[in-house]
This record gives C-alpha cells, structure tokens and sequence, in this order.
C-alpha cells in the first residue's frame, strides 16, 4: 500500500553546495541530467520555479516562452515524468527588492503581475494547473515601511488577477514567517487560508505546507496540515526537517525529529492525502560536506524515511489508541507512540 503516493522535488534540490558563508563545492549538473535521476530516485513528479523551464524569461516574448515551454514539456514526457507545479521566482530580480505584489513601487507590482501570468502560461503549456506563491519578499524589513492592511489587500488583488488570467488555475499559497523578509505579510496557514477566503474563487484558492516554515514559526507541521484538511485546502506539501528556530534548514525529511515526522506521515495517511492526484513534496538540500557522487542520497533517503513511517503508522493498534484516549491515559499513550516507533 505503501507504493500509492507519488513523490516529488524540484531541481534546485540537487545543488552546488553554495551558502551566505561559502561557495560552490560541488559541480553543476545540467536540467536534463537532472531529468534523468528522478525516476531512479523513485520520484515521479516535478516541481519547477517559472525560469527553471524557461530560464532568462524576462528577456523572451510570450511566443519565445511558449516555444521553451514546449520544449521542456517534450523532456518530461521522455522521461515519463509529470510536472506538479509552477512557481513564479519573484524574489530575486532587481525590480522586486521592496517586494513584488506588496512593493510600494505600482511598477514594481506591475511587473509582479506580468511574471506571474507568464509563470501560469508556462504552467498551462507543461500541463499542469497549480501556481504555488512563496511569498518571499512581500513583508518588510521595518514594519513602518508598508501599511500591512495595504499590503494583503494588494496581495488578494494580484491572486484575483491570477485567478481572471486562466479560468481552471489553482493556487497555493506558501506560508513562512519570515526570510528573506524580516516580517511576512502572510506567515502560517490560518493567514493563508484566510487570504484564500478573501479571493474571488476560494474553491481554487489552498495552501503548500512546508515542515520547516511551520517549525520556523514555532508551530507543529502535522497540525498546520490538520487546519488545511479541515479546509480543504491542502493542495500540496513540501516536506523536510529543521533543527531549531533559526535559517531555513531544508534537512532530510525525519532526521531531527523523527516523532515530529511521523505525526505528518499520520495525519496525511489518515485523511488519504493523494487521493485527488496530490503529490508528496519534498524540499530537501543535500549537507554542503557531501561528496559529488552521493549528492542525490537527500532524496531517496526523504522518500525512505516517508516510506517507513507510512508502515509504522499502519501497524498502530488503533484499537489500543482509542481505549487510552476514552482512559485519559496519555502518559502509556505516550509511551505507546515512543515504543513503536523504536520498534518495539
């Protein structure tokens, strides 16, 4: 049973090794190299930024971008791979500094809006129908700088836009509380969701839950999960795993709190997470100490720690549960959970 879900990431997860302390230690793999690992690594699906299947956008014509588009497409389908979603990389162009949908320049916000709609017309030639908006730089430095009512207002307007721009698009929103912001305009579930009720079309209106934004913003990822299923409105998830309150990690899935991980593994599994066509998310980034020949091991050892947990939270003795949840014995609960996931 384990084999149901499919599993996805994005190419920046195979990476050189750069940080904010050091430089490239690894060597550059090319996309179409990279094409080729996914199924090997047992991955089905893939997730792109807009220019990373049409790098250098902002210099192409729309029939320019169409034209790289359907090139990528062909790749994917040679390698029988789907896309999962596109996102639009707002956040590192010189005209979204101040921000993109939020920026106080309206040109600014222009050109957010027109990347954005070139980002859903590279989606609709790959095939795919989800955007998801990490909304990276819509926040502020000094909160004095921006009017936050302002700021959401302007951020449900540009989702309007997206919305209007193609008629079975769907969105999903991103949550974290800060980086590269000092303070984010919209920072855990409840804000995404509620943001989603403000749109024009809330039915197409959810959210992307990352494990380490949720722990980022001292939140628990397996409930900002349960809050969006409540909703309906998880379309995706990026898992993976953070050591702390401090830079976004992005560590192998499991690896610091493998209880942590089980309880997202439990409440997906519970609610059957996938049914609709949803792909299991990674986003993952390989320690800069590895060596170029095992720089993928991130990856499949995400997918296996996901794997394993699916089987440990199937052979639960629900029964059991349920007796110690009607006895208010949380403590041998406690120790239940404990012992099996040591297995014993």
């Amino acid at each position: 049973m384990a084999g149901q879900y499919r599993f996805s990431f994005g190419p920046w997860n195979i990476h050189e090794g750069a940080d904010p302390f050091g430089p490239t230690v690894r060597g550059p793999i090319s996309f179409a190299k990279k094409l080729t690992m996914y199924k090997k690594l047992g991955f089905d699906g893939v997730q792109f930024h807009d220019d990373d299947a049409v790098p250098e956008m902002d210099k192409l014509g729309p029939q320019e971008i169409a034209a790289k588009a359907a090139e990528v497409r062909k790749m994917l389908d040679g390698e029988g791979l789907a896309p999962e979603f596109v996102a639009p990389r707002l956040w590192e162009g010189p005209d979204t500094i101040d921000g993109g949908y939020t920026a106080n320049s309206p040109a600014a916000r222009q050109y957010a809006r027109d990347r954005t709609r070139r980002c859903i017309d590279i989606a609709d030639t790959l095939g795919c129908d989800l955007i998801v908006l990490w909304l990276a730089r819509e926040g502020t430095y000094i909160r004095e700088a921006k009017d936050s009512r302002v700021a959401v207002e302007r951020i449900i307007e540009a989702i309007n836009d997206m919305l209007a721009y193609h008629p079975k698009v769907r969105i999903a929103i991103e949550p974290k509380p800060n980086e590269p912001m000092d303070h984010a305009y919209i920072p855990t579930t409840g804000h995404a969701v509620a943001v989603a009720y403000k749109t024009s079309d809330p039915a197409r209106v959810g959210v992307n839950i990352e494990s380490a934004h949720a722990i980022l913003a001292g939140l628990d990822p397996s409930d900002e999960m349960g809050f969006a299923l409540a909703y309906d409105k998880l379309y995706t998830v990026h898992l993976n795993d953070q050591n702390g309150l401090k830079f976004d990690e992005d560590k192998t899935f499991g690896s610091v709190d493998l209880r942590r991980a089980f309880n997202q593994v439990r409440i997906l599994d519970a609610y059957d997470y996938g049914r609709k066509g949803e792909f299991v998310g990674l986003d993952v980034k390989a320690m800069r100490t590895q060596r170029q020949e095992v720089a993928t091991k991130h990856l499949s050892n995400s997918r296996e720690v996901f794997l394993r947990l699916v089987d440990l939270v199937r052979s639960l003795d629900t029964k059991k549960i349920k007796a110690l949840v009607e006895a208010r014995d949380y403590e041998e609960l406690d120790i239940l959970i404990i012992s099996h996931l040591m297995g014993k």
